[in-house]
C-alpha cells in the first residue's frame, strides 16, 4: 500500500496464499493522503476506529495511534501487519469496542461500518472525549456512506459535510460541537423473543450495537431455534458464530447438563451472548470466547456445534469464512458429535459438508432456510 508515510506490507488475517482481497482499500488511501496533504496535526490523541486489518495504525504509527475494533480478526490482523512492518512495539495501543475509550481525542478518524448501529454507539461512546478542536475525520466507500451515517454524525458531534467522491471513495468532515445536547446511548438493546421458537420463546436477549439484526430476531435463527436437536442429556455444546449467543442459550435451556462454549470474532457479539445467558438466568455452565472460530479450542473435546455461518466479509461476499467455521468444527467434535448449520438454501452448504465430513443430511427446510446436520464418523 503506497501512503505518504511509506509502502507499508500489508495482509488479512489469517494469512491465505489463494485470497485475493486486499488488507486495505481505496478509502483507507484516501483518508491518509488527506492527512498529509492537509497537514493536520498528528502530534496529540490519535484514535481510530474501524481500522479493518489495520492498514490505517500501521501506515500511521510514528504518531502512536489508538485503534478501537470491534473484531479479533481486525486486532490480529494489526498486530501481524504491525511486526511485518518492524513497527515497535507498544507504538499502537489497541483497543476493542467494549473497553474504555481515551478521555481525550485531538484526531479521530473513523472507518464508517457497516452498521448503523455500531457507528452509532462508537459516536456516542467517544463524544465526551472530543473537545472544539478535535479533527473528526470519516472515510469509507462511496456505497457504505448515506444521508443517515451523516445524519448520526451531526446529531452526536456536530455540523458535517462530505468531500468530493474518489475511487468510489468518500471523506466525512464534521467539526465537533461540545455544546450539543446529545441523546442517550440506547445500547445495549434488550427485547423479548416471540412465542413458538422453543426454549427461549418468551425470554429476553441483550444485543449491542453491531450484531447481526440488533433489534429484532432474524428469519434464519427463528428456522433454526424450531429445529434445534433435542436434549442429549449433557455434554459439550459449541454455539460457534454466537451472535447474540440465543442459539447456545436455547440449547442450555433445552438440557441444563449441558457446557456451552460461546464463540465469536465479534468482542460486541460475546458481550452480548453473555448477556443474553446471564439475563435468563440459565442453569449450568458456560464459556464466553472471542477469537477466530474455534481455533485454539481442544480438538476432539466437543459433542455438538451448532452453526450460523455468515457469507460477507464487510462488503465482499465469500464462503471462506464458513469453510474455515467448518474444518474448525470438524477436528473438534469427538467422534460420533455433530454439526448443526443453517443456511440460505442457495448456499450449498451441504456440498462443502459432504466433502468435510462424508455425510449431510437434510434436517429441516422450508423455500428459503435449510438446517443441516453431518457426524464425525
Amino acid at each position: 500500500m503506497t501512503t505518504p508515510w511509506g509502502e507499508p506490507v500489508l495482509a488479512r488475517f489469517p494469512e491465505d496464499p489463494r485470497d485475493r482481497l486486499r488488507a486495505w482499500d481505496a478509502s483507507d488511501a484516501y483518508l491518509l493522503r488527506h492527512l498529509a496533504e492537509r497537514r493536520v496535526p498528528l502530534s496529540g490523541t490519535v484514535v481510530v476506529v474501524g481500522d479493518r486489518w489495520g492498514a490505517l495504525v500501521t501506515a500511521l504509527a510514528a504518531h502512536r495511534p489508538t485503534q478501537i475494533t470491534d473484531s479479533w480478526l481486525g486486532q490480529e490482523a494489526t498486530r501481524a501487519n504491525l511486526a511485518r512492518n518492524t513497527v515497535e512495539p507498544g507504538a499502537v495501543r489497541l483497543l476493542t469496542t467494549q473497553d474504555p475509550p481515551p478521555d481525550r481525542i485531538d484526531v479521530l478518524l473513523l472507518r464508517v461500518p457497516k452498521s448503523l448501529a455500531l457507528l452509532e454507539d462508537q459516536l456516542l461512546r467517544l463524544a465526551p472525549a472530543v473537545h472544539a478542536d478535535t479533527v473528526v475525520v470519516g472515510t469509507g466507500m462511496v456505497k457504505e456512506i448515506h444521508t443517515s451515517t451523516l445524519d448520526l454524525f451531526e446529531r452526536i458531534l456536530g455540523p458535517t459535510r462530505t468531500s468530493l467522491a474518489e475511487q468510489k471513495a468518500r471523506l466525512i468532515f464534521c467539526t465537533p460541537d461540545p455544546s450539543l445536547k446529545r441523546p442517550a446511548n440506547p445500547w445495549p438493546y434488550r427485547y423479548t423473543l416471540p412465542d413458538g421458537i422453543g426454549p427461549v420463546s418468551g425470554r429476553t436477549v441483550v444485543n449491542h450495537a453491531g450484531v447481526f439484526c440488533a433489534d429484532r430476531l432474524d428469519i434464519g435463527t427463528r428456522f433454526f431455534l424450531k429445529h434445534l436437536p433435542a436434549s442429549r442429556g449433557g455434554g459439550r455444546v459449541v454455539d460457534l458464530g454466537c451472535g447474540n449467543g440465543v442459539v447456545g442459550t436455547a440449547m442450555a435451556l433445552a438440557d441444563p447438563g449441558a457446557e456451552v462454549l460461546f464463540v465469536d470474532e465479534s468482542f460486541q457479539a460475546v458481550a452480548s451472548a453473555e448477556a443474553t445467558f446471564r439475563a435468563n438466568d440459565v442453569p449450568g455452565h458456560a464459556e464466553f470466547r472471542v477469537g477466530d472460530g474455534l481455533a485454539g479450542v481442544p480438538e476432539g473435546s466437543a459433542d455438538l456445534v451448532l452453526n450460523n455461518p455468515p457469507f460477507h466479509s464487510h462488503q465482499a461476499t465469500t464462503d471462506a469464512t464458513a469453510w474455515r467455521m467448518f474444518t474448525g468444527a470438524r477436528r473438534t467434535l469427538r467422534p460420533g458429535g455433530e454439526l448443526w448449520v443453517v443456511g440460505n438454501r442457495h448456499l450449498g452448504y451441504h456440498v462443502k459438508l459432504r466433502r468435510l465430513f462424508g455425510n449431510s443430511d437434510v434436517v429441516a427446510s422450508d423455500a428459503k432456510f435449510v438446517v443441516l446436520k453431518a457426524v464425525k464418523r
